[in-house]
């Protein structure tokens, strides 16, 4: 068997896992990017209720949860409550959004240190994700209220499998692909979008590309976009890149649908940082191919997944040529999505086709 490749933060923060919350637990549902809850009703209290009735935790909500126009400050506020609240085992985003990045300056990063606990958040909520991994604190990609709990019909087994093992269980967990995904919405405004669930067409699962090794690290990344952003800024992003020498790379495209020049682009640009030949594993997830902006066609969809991938291709083979890549994870935006731990160990065997987290 390979010699597994593996990696820890050298010289940065080798993040903690904080204690996993147990059922009857109390867990924090806060809005850091956008009071979407208070506007689109429905999926939120479904979640709510799933929280409570199959996962038997308590939810408890803060002042800006459902509070569209929420100020950073405000939205900050909610954060250091929930961190420090002692009765509150776990933190859930309600949603993304687009401008979490404001909320960073306002947060305490010794208050949340002195009481780190999991977070689960993704798309907008990389900010976050970023900002607990450099306080140290290990979290979750993947899970909000309204979208995975909220799910019309039911909650999809896969990500309620992820979702239950992530919250409460500790040790190696095995992803698996999905037979079937889904990525076309509707109307969360209309009650008649709950009565059934989302459609869905054939998986192909995953697909491998690279180096074959067997790969295990600490897991940093998020969506690509966000990334962009925080690069731009300057925030939560290791100024030496050799703080994330080894670890396995996670990344996702939103509802947003950026275009593969875009993607291309933001990947140039953490190659010109530096960046991208620190990881020697990246789990790409499936993009989302149709948005209500963009009803792509079948056939638009697969041409816009198939360019996404040639693109994210191209930028490997200029500035990371031996890193092992798998594509089309169900870890992003699409459905159903599987958790995978952030600033946790992730093992990418490439001969048996196998990932495993560490929850």
């Amino acid at each position: 068997m390979p010699t597994p490749r593996t990696g820890l933060p050298s010289g940065g923060p080798h993040p903690v896992r904080p204690p996993k919350p147990r059922p009857g637990d109390r867990i924090a549902v806060i809005s850091p990017s956008s009071g979407l809850p208070g506007a689109l009703p429905l999926p939120y209290e479904l979640g709510l209720r799933r929280l409570a009735d199959d996962f038997g935790l308590r939810p408890v909500e803060y002042p800006a949860t459902r509070t569209m126009g929420a100020t950073p400050r405000q939205r900050a506020a909610d954060i250091h409550a929930a961190f420090a609240d002692p009765s509150v085992t776990a933190v859930i985003a309600s949603i993304g959004g687009d401008d979490q990045i404001t909320v960073l300056p306002h947060l305490d990063r010794g208050l949340i240190a002195a009481h780190p606990k999991p977070f689960f958040g993704y798309s907008d909520n990389t900010c976050l994700l970023a900002y607990l991994w450099q306080t140290g604190i290990a979290a979750y990609h993947g899970g909000s209220v309204m979208v995975q709990l909220g799910r019309p019909g039911r909650m999809h087994p896969l990500t309620e499998e992820s979702l239950r093992a992530a919250l409460f269980t500790q040790g190696p967990h095995e992803l698996r692909p999905a037979d079937r995904f889904g990525d076309i919405d509707r109307d969360w405004a209309d009650p008649a979008t709950f009565d059934e669930e989302p459609a869905t067409r054939p998986g192909r699962g995953w697909s491998w590309a690279g180096p074959e090794r067997v790969v295990e690290g600490i897991s940093w990344g998020g969506n690509v976009e966000i990334l962009s952003w925080l690069l731009m800024a300057d925030r939560e992003i290791g100024a030496d890149p050799s703080v994330y020498d080894g670890c396995v790379l996670v990344l996702e495209t939103s509802e947003d649908l950026p275009s593969a020049s875009e993607v291309y682009g933001i990947l140039r640009a953490m190659g010109e940082r530096g960046l991208l030949v620190r990881f020697p594993a990246l789990l790409m997830g499936r993009p989302k191919t149709w948005s209500f902006g963009r009803p792509n066609t079948p056939d638009e969809a697969g041409r816009y997944a198939c360019e996404q991938r040639a693109a994210v291709e191209r930028a490997l083979a200029q500035y990371a040529p031996e890193t092992m890549a798998v594509f089309d994870v169900d870890l992003g935006h699409t459905d159903p999505q599987l958790v995978v731990p952030y600033g946790g160990t992730v093992r990418v065997d490439g001969p048996a086709r196998r990932i495993t987290v560490t929850y």
